[in-house]
């Protein structure tokens, strides 16, 4: 920056940009201010108003690239006032795994100067700083990098050159990425972190060149959910930290757990920083007496020793725990004491890698004897000091906590126990690696850009000694390679890398010990979206019945049933309703039943819908074959009958009331006997338009006989009268057969109009029964089959009228006594017929009309023919003329 622009109005973004008034005054320090008390605005030369002297490791290279990593536990601020004396933190507690991590940087960069291939040319070197766990001293090493360490800087008038540091690997902390990446942003320094995974980073708009080599906590979100999901936990607790860290997490949890993972939260708490016991109390208790059996902690291990020794002593068993990677892979908390409470516990662990040859590298370092005075000691030095309880001549103060023997340097590290060289479980320093590779992959493509093909203005390309910082973000969002161990390396819009996580389980061993065992992964590939792989054989459960447990607060709704949310509950309690007639839910836990198509009606259980059942009078039923039965029954008897008239065609009771009529009432009755047939079966259509129209011709055939017969009979009883006879030319053969044709001709035309005008139809009809649905014959028109039984109903009343009048002539066989009786039964049969069809559903109503048919038919033939056939077959004396005209009865 200071090489870059020494503009006032940079100074004053800067102070925008940080409102920690201890982070203002360090980044005052590294101001350049002009050596004239008035403009011009750029000055001739620029120095530091103070300096700081950090803990760290250098290498010179044509590119440099920085480092922040936390090789200290503890430090004590230095004094912030301007002086010019040097400063220097006190840091204390010595981290090996820190350290660590800053030397896979350094291994990572020894092995692309290796490489001829990727930066042929250039040479890297580093500068690695130690942040001491501590916000004020990571952001003046940040700024140490980016500004330089020298005293006075000469500047050109342009105020431009390549910058000090091209690009910053670290820091290791969310809450130090976000303070220092906040400055760097606005002078657009690449920053790839290897651990800090706050959601918030993800934001282009507040750090524009922030990248990351371990994925965010939404993407750690999303995993736990995955979980949460395959395991079919919908009730769990979360406990969280009171940083940035655990509060996004929360908001995470809060927008993502419902919508994608089908589950809520049963609590929430923040976890105390110290051991508050009250308030750690309050948590266990809630804990307990919750019905959640899965406990997702997103915090630091610290919280987690604080809040297990309160689980302890309340003796809280029977948890599910889940563990977010901040201490899944806590070591202190892998003990045989909290494993019967931790035991079982599923973890997400940062991807374990392999770094070949990174082992033998750390066998090779050496501090420098001659380079240890208070001020400029590197971290090799004091790791050397630390690892073999030594310490260098002379010795500096505040460095070595304890006494000891003077350190030679040529001590050998694999004759002590120490966690440095243990590389069988990279996590963190994967990162680092893949971190390093990404800054040098971004340069090589730059390097390899094309002048006048380039993606800057002018189609320009980035020079690597006019280089602008913003030209390697932009390569740096475009990286794409694949590492040594086969991960794939990208970054997407928001700077965050392809996420890929290891599923970690706390598992007992026979012997007593502890192990974390991994037992999956969870990864997002540009091919396939995001992937969970879980191997269940390999995964222990601290639970008697070694399964996994329940964690649900409602049972799951099965089929069949809708859910129906308690008021004032979290949305994953609810009860199950059974879902109402006509409607079914087909799958588990449904919000909705849905209703069934209209020709289908809803199962037993109401899990599906089945065809409704279709009802009509058919032949298969007792019903329907029994108005079958008899009428075919009654189709049998007037062939019968007529068999019998035609043989006995010559008597004389066969003879004495026109036999031709006879023969057609036979015919007719026979007809109606067989058009209810059309009423039994299926409806189709033709059916429908013949049953109605068979019906109404045959029976006005049937009454105009019976009408003809009764009219011939008061004309024969006319004619014996004196002045009688001329009445008889008027009732021939030919006029019978014309009116009986005249009169069914008017039903023929009254039948002709009805189909024409409105056709009765086949209907499903689903008003009579929800579950049924009553297949029909819809008369279509209303008028028009009024009308039709209107119309017999008119010549029914006329026969009877007639038959009546002339039911006490004075032959020995009046037939008008027997037509009267006839007529009675029949429209008897037919007035009780129109209340009963109307008020009969579905089949009942064709059942019913099938019934007034037969009944009809069946008067008809015994009340006329009855007496008739008795006197042929049984009494065949009372057959003669004598009999029939002889004004006695006869015994």
């Amino acid at each position: 920056m200071k090489r870059q622009d020494c503009s006032q109005n940079k100074i004053r973004e800067v102070m925008r940009a940080v409102s920690d008034t201890s982070l203002l005054l360090q980044m005052l320090m590294y101001s350049c201010f002009s050596s004239a008390v008035s403009p011009p605005l750029y000055s001739s030369s620029c120095r530091l108003r103070g300096q700081f002297h950090l803990n760290g490791m250098h290498k010179t290279g044509d590119v440099v690239l920085g480092g922040l990593f936390a090789a200290h536990f503890f430090s004590a601020y230095p004094d912030l006032s301007y002086t010019s004396e040097p400063r220097q933190p006190t840091c204390h507690g010595f981290d090996v795994i820190g350290f660590r991590q800053a030397q896979t940087m350094a291994f990572a960069i020894d092995e692309i100067n290796r490489n001829s291939n990727l930066l042929p040319n250039v040479t890297l070197g580093y500068s690695l700083y130690d942040n001491c766990r501590r916000l004020g001293i990571g952001f003046s090493a940040a700024m140490s990098l980016a500004n330089g360490q020298e005293e006075r800087v000469t500047l050109h008038d342009t105020c431009v050159g390549a910058p000090t540091v091209l690009g910053v690997v670290g820091d290791s902390s969310s809450r130090r990425s976000i303070a220092i990446s906040t400055v760097l942003g606005l002078y657009r320094m690449p920053m790839v972190s290897y651990f800090a995974t706050c959601s918030c980073l993800s934001d282009r708009q507040k750090f524009p060149s922030f990248f990351r080599t371990i994925p965010s906590d939404a993407f750690q979100v999303r995993a736990m959910i995955q979980l949460l999901k395959r395991f079919g936990w919908t009730w769990a607790g979360l406990l969280i930290s009171g940083d940035d860290y655990g509060v996004h997490a929360a908001r995470s949890f809060q927008s993502d757990l419902g919508p994608s993972g089908g589950g809520c939260l049963a609590y929430m708490e923040i976890l105390p920083w110290g051991d508050d016991r009250a308030e750690l109390r309050r948590i266990v208790n809630l804990m307990k007496k919750s019905t959640a059996r899965v406990v997702i902690v997103f915090a630091h291990e610290s919280h987690m020793i604080n809040l297990m020794e309160e689980v302890v002593r309340q003796n809280v068993t029977g948890l599910q725990w889940m563990a977010s990677e901040a201490w899944t892979s806590a070591a202190v908390l892998h003990t045989p004491h909290l494993m019967p409470y931790l035991g079982g516990t599923l973890g997400i662990a940062i991807r374990l890698g392999e770094i070949p040859g990174l082992r033998d590298f750390l066998l090779k370092i050496r501090p420098d004897p001659y380079h240890n005075n208070s001020y400029d000691k590197s971290m090799v030095n004091q790791f050397w000091e630390h690892t073999f309880q030594c310490r260098f001549a002379p010795p500096p103060a505040g460095w070595v906590e304890a006494g000891g023997a003077l350190c030679t340097g040529q001590e050998d590290l694999e004759t002590v126990e120490t966690d440095f060289l243990d590389v069988s479980n990279l996590r963190p320093e994967y990162n680092v690696y893949k971190a390093v590779y990404a800054l040098a992959y971004a340069l090589r493509d730059m390097l390899q850009c094309e002048p006048g093909r380039g993606p800057f203005s002018g189609h320009s390309c980035g020079d690597l000694h006019r280089l602008e910082l913003w030209q390697l973000v932009y390569y740096l969002e475009g990286i794409n390679f694949t590492t040594s161990f086969g991960d794939e390396v990208s970054f997407d819009e928001n700077g965050d890398v392809l996420p890929i996580y290891d599923i970690m389980n706390w598992q007992w061993l026979p012997g007593g010990g502890t192990k974390v065992d991994r037992v999956g992964e969870v990864k997002k590939s540009a091919s396939k979206g995001e992937e969970l792989t879980l191997h269940d054989d390999k995964i222990f459960w601290n639970f008697q019945s070694k399964q996994p447990p329940r964690s649900v607060c409602s049972d799951s709704c099965p089929p069949g049933t809708r859910m129906a949310r308690r008021k004032g509950k979290a949305p994953c309690c609810f009860d199950c309703i059974p879902c109402s007639e006509g409607k079914i839910s087909n799958k588990t836990d449904s919000m909705e039943c849905t209703s069934c198509p209209e020709d289908f009606w809803s199962s037993p259980q109401n899990d599906h819908c089945v065809p409704k059942k279709t009802e009509f009078l058919s032949y298969h039923e007792p019903l329907g074959i029994c108005l079958t039965t008899t009428s075919l029954l009654g189709t049998f008897i007037c062939a019968v009958v007529l068999g019998i008239f035609i043989h006995h065609r010559s008597t004389p009771i066969v003879r004495a009331n026109n036999s031709e009529l006879s023969f057609q009432l036979l015919l007719s009755l026979k007809f109606c006997f067989l058009c209810s047939l059309l009423f039994i079966g299926r409806p189709r259509a033709w059916t429908c338009q013949l049953r109605h129209a068979a019906f109404g011709i045959s029976f006005v055939l049937c009454v105009s006989c019976i009408l003809v017969k009764t009219m011939v009979v008061l004309a024969v009883f006319k004619a014996s009268k004196p002045g009688g006879g001329a009445t008889l030319k008027w009732f021939g053969s030919v006029q019978q057969r014309g009116t009986v044709l005249v009169l069914t001709s008017v039903q023929a035309a009254i039948c002709t109009a009805w189909l024409v005008s409105a056709s009765p139809a086949p209907h499903k009809n689903t008003q009579y029964h929800n579950d049924k649905i009553v297949y029909e014959c819809v008369v279509g028109s209303t008028v028009g089959f009024a009308v039709l039984l209107g119309y017999i109903g008119l010549l029914a009343v006329l026969s009877f009228l007639l038959a009546f009048l002339a039911r006490n002539l004075p032959d020995n066989f009046n037939e008008a006594k027997l037509i009267t009786f006839s007529m009675l039964i029949f429209c008897a049969v037919w007035v009780a017929f129109v209340p009963a069809y109307i008020s009969s559903p579905g089949k009942y109503a064709d059942a019913v009309e099938v019934f007034a048919i037969l009944a009809s038919s069946f008067g008809l033939l015994v009340a006329l023919f009855g007496p008739k056939c008795y006197i042929i077959l049984l009494r065949p004396e009372r057959n003669t003329k004598k009999a029939i005209m002889s004004r006695g009865i006869e015994s």
